[in-house]
C-alpha cells in the first residue's frame, strides 16, 4: 500500500507564507524548533515530523490512524489497512483515541494558510469593513461619490424648477401691452397707464355721487396746470390712504370753499398711482382750456418721488397720443398763475427741468395763457361765488 505521505498538493505561494509569517509569528517559531519540512504541504496530514523530548509535547497520540512510541522521538507515520478478529475481548476500542499529558497547543495551519491568502489579496477579516486600497477599490469609491453628487445636483435642479413653476403665474393669458382707459375693459377692472401706474377712478376712491364741476373741458388742452395740496400734507404710500386723502380733499372743497368738486382734474400718489378728479371731460377750478395734476403732498417740505414724476410723464403721454393734448401743449407751475407757493419749491424744481415746461408768468414773460385768451389770474372758481355776482352774471347773459 502506498504511503500516505507520498501524496503532496502544490507549495504554498510566497505571498501567502510570507504574509503567515507576518501575521503568525508562532508558525514560524514552530517550523524553526520543531524541524517543520521545508517542502512539504502546509496542509498535508501525512507530512512526518519529530518531537524531542526536551519540548513539552504529546505523549502519546493516536489520531486518523496515527501510531505514537513512547521513546525519546515520535514517529507519525500514515496509518495501514488491517483486518483484526476479536473474540472475548473486554475494553476494546476501535477508532482513533487520543490521550494528553500536560500543556497542548494547538496551530491552526489551515486557518493561517487562507488568512495569509486573503491579506496576499488585498482583503483581511479585521479591515472587511474598510475599502480597498486596490485601483478597483478606489475606482469603486469615485463611482459613489460621483454618483451622490449627480444626486446633489438633480435634487437642487428640481427644487429650483418647483420654486419656478410656483412663482410662474398660471390661468389667464399674460397679455403684455399697456391699457390706457380702454372702453372695453372689463367691468371693475383697474386701467393701467404703464409701468405700473394705475388709474382708480373715482369709484374706486369713493367719490360723491352727483358732482361735478360746472364747465366742460375743449379738447385738445394746450396747458398742463401742476399744483400740490400743501398744508404740511406727506405723500400717501399705498391705495388705501389714498383714497382717504381724496375723499377728505372733496370733502373739504365743497364744504369749506363752496367749489362744486374736487378742485383738479388728476391726483398723483405718493404709491405711483393716477386719482381721477373732475377727469378729461370737466375743467378744473383754476382755469378752462388747461388740464389741473395736482400732488398729493406739501412739497415745500418734501421731495417727490420718482414713482410720482413717472406716473407724470405717462399720463401726459397718454394725452399726447389719444389728441386731448396738443402736440405742444405746455407745463406751467400753479405760481405762474397766481400769487402761491404751490406746487412748492422742491417740486417746482423738478418741473423747471421738464421739457415741456414753459416759463410764462415769471419776470420778462407775458402771463400764462394770454394768447389764447385766459386771464392774468387763474382762479376761475375763485373766490367763493356770492349772491351779487350771481345776480350780475345773470343780468350779463341776459342783455348779450
Amino acid at each position: 500500500m502506498e504511503n500516505a505521505s507520498a501524496s503532496t498538493s502544490n507549495p504554498v505561494p510566497d505571498s501567502v507564507a510570507n504574509a503567515l509569517m507576518s501575521i503568525h509569528p508562532r508558525y514560524n517559531s514552530f517550523h524553526q524548533h520543531n524541524a517543520f519540512p521545508a517542502g512539504a504541504t502546509v496542509g498535508s496530514l501525512g507530512a512526518r515530523y519529530e518531537q524531542h523530548t526536551d519540548s513539552p509535547g504529546m505523549a502519546s497520540n493516536h489520531q486518523n490512524g496515527l501510531s505514537t512510541g513512547n521513546g525519546g522521538n515520535t514517529t507519525v507515520q500514515p496509518a495501514a489497512t488491517s483486518v483484526i478478529n476479536l473474540s472475548n475481548s473486554s475494553d476494546v476500542v476501535i477508532g482513533p483515541m487520543t490521550q494528553y499529558q500536560g500543556s497542548v497547543t494547538i496551530y491552526q495551519y489551515m486557518d493561517a494558510t487562507v488568512e495569509a491568502s486573503r491579506i496576499a489579496n488585498g482583503y483581511n477579516n479585521q479591515n472587511k469593513l474598510m475599502p480597498s486600497n486596490t485601483e478597483a477599490g478606489l475606482k469603486h469609491e469615485r463611482l459613489i461619490i460621483y454618483s451622490v453628487i449627480c444626486l446633489l445636483i438633480i435634487a437642487g435642479l428640481l427644487l429650483l424648477f418647483y420654486v419656478i413653476y410656483m412663482t410662474y403665474p398660471v390661468g389667464d393669458k399674460i397679455i403684455n401691452k399697456e391699457i390706457f382707459f380702454e372702453d372695453d375693459s372689463y367691468s371693475k377692472t383697474i386701467p393701467n397707464l404703464g409701468n405700473g401706474h394705475m388709474v382708480i377712478d373715482r369709484n374706486n376712491w369713493g367719490a360723491q355721487q352727483g358732482v361735478h364741476g360746472p364747465y366742460e373741458l375743449t379738447h385738445p388742452i394746450p396747458y398742463v396746470l401742476i399744483t400740490h395740496i400743501g398744508v404740511h400734507s406727506e405723500n400717501c404710500s399705498d391705495v388705501h390712504v389714498c383714497s382717504i386723502k381724496m375723499r377728505t380733499l372733496q370733502d373739504a372743497a365743497i364744504a369749506e370753499r363752496s367749489l362744486h368738486d374736487i378742485p383738479s382734474n388728476f391726483y398723483i400718489g405718493g404709491d405711483g398711482n393716477v386719482y381721477v378728479g373732475r377727469g378729461w371731460d370737466t375743467a378744473n377750478a383754476y382755469a378752462n382750456m388747461s388740464l389741473a395734476i395736482c400732488f398729493m403732498g406739501d412739497y415745500g417740505r418734501y421731495e417727490p418721488n420718482d414713482l410720482q414724476l413717472s406716473a407724470l410723464e405717462h399720463l401726459m403721454t397718454y394725452g399726447e397720443q389719444h389728441d386731448l393734448l396738443t402736440k405742444d401743449y405746455k407745463i406751467v407751475a400753479h405760481g405762474q398763475t397766481r400769487s402761491t407757493r404751490s406746487p412748492g419749491i422742491k417740486l417746482y424744481e423738478k418741473i423747471t427741468k421738464l421739457s415741456r415746461w414753459y416759463p410764462c408768468g415769471r419776470p420778462g414773460y407775458d402771463p400764462c395763457g394770454v394768447e389764447i385768451g385766459l386771464p392774468a389770474v387763474w382762479n376761475q372758481e375763485y373766490p367763493k361765488a356770492t349772491t351779487a355776482t350771481l345776480s350780475l352774471s345773470s343780468n350779463i347773459t341776459q342783455t348779450v
